[in-house]
């Protein structure tokens, strides 16, 4: 677990390093928005870093619009002031990765929008997807196995049907660290995973019946006892 743990930092570190090294390295070359980055192999010789590395640093800064891969052209300064873009970096070299409760604070708050979504533009294909995860979920429970990724995969499954791409994304960014941190931090108490089948079946129910008052308040109580357990971390 430490050796993970220390992975992962030294990861964070390095990506925070070829960050500002290209920061730096636009400011010092003075490029403009539409100017090309050097190729991913000669920023892996400059930083000393590899090739994977570059790679993840700037997909990241892509994420936040910041630069511009096109394929089979290279990677570009995206159209946004020299000004700006300093800014922007500060602001992603100062982020930390969030803690638990930050997380599950913030999948809640999703989850109340996009089960009500959910509910509003579900197809059958959907409801064929949250059953079959829903089923599994059962399954797992009934078995006494651990249901935690079903659980999960019942919540994508609903994220989906809201057809609202950003929050969509937002969910599968968030749900790998919760996986993780769920035993972690023993959320999932054995005890309520009867209670939260019906709380799932209950949720299908009203996104099924198209009732997006219905579905929110359904997700609002299935999510009552972890909302509980973050504010007493």
């Amino acid at each position: 677990m430490k050796l993970e743990i220390l992975t992962k930092n030294e990861n964070s570190n390095i990506q925070k390093t070829i960050i500002a090294n290209i920061r730096d390295l636009i400011n010092k070359k003075n490029l403009e928005p539409g100017d090309k980055l050097p190729a991913e192999r000669m920023l892996s010789e400059m930083f000393e870093v590899s090739r994977s590395n570059v790679r993840e640093a700037i997909q990241k800064l892509e994420f936040y619009g910041l630069l511009k891969s096109i394929p089979q052209s290279g990677t570009f300064v995206a159209n946004i002031g020299v000004i700006a873009l300093n800014g922007m970096i500060e602001d992603i070299l100062r982020l930390e990765d969030p803690d638990f409760k930050s997380l599950v604070e913030t999948r809640i708050l999703l989850e109340l929008k996009t089960v009500r979504l959910a509910a509003l533009r579900r197809t059958n294909e959907d409801l064929e997807k949250m059953k079959s995860a829903l089923d599994a979920y059962k399954n797992k429970v009934i078995n006494k196995e651990d249901a935690v990724q079903e659980d999960l995969l019942f919540h994508l499954a609903i994220a989906r049907a809201s057809r609202n791409s950003t929050m969509n994304t937002f969910m599968l960014i968030i749900t790998p660290e919760i996986i993780t941190n769920f035993e972690k931090y023993h959320v999932c108490d054995k005890n309520l995973s009867q209670t939260a089948i019906k709380e799932h079946e209950l949720i299908f129910e009203a996104i099924k019946n198209q009732d997006p008052v219905e579905a929110k308040q359904a997700m609002k109580n299935h999510f009552n006892e972890l909302y509980k357990y973050c504010y007493n971390l």
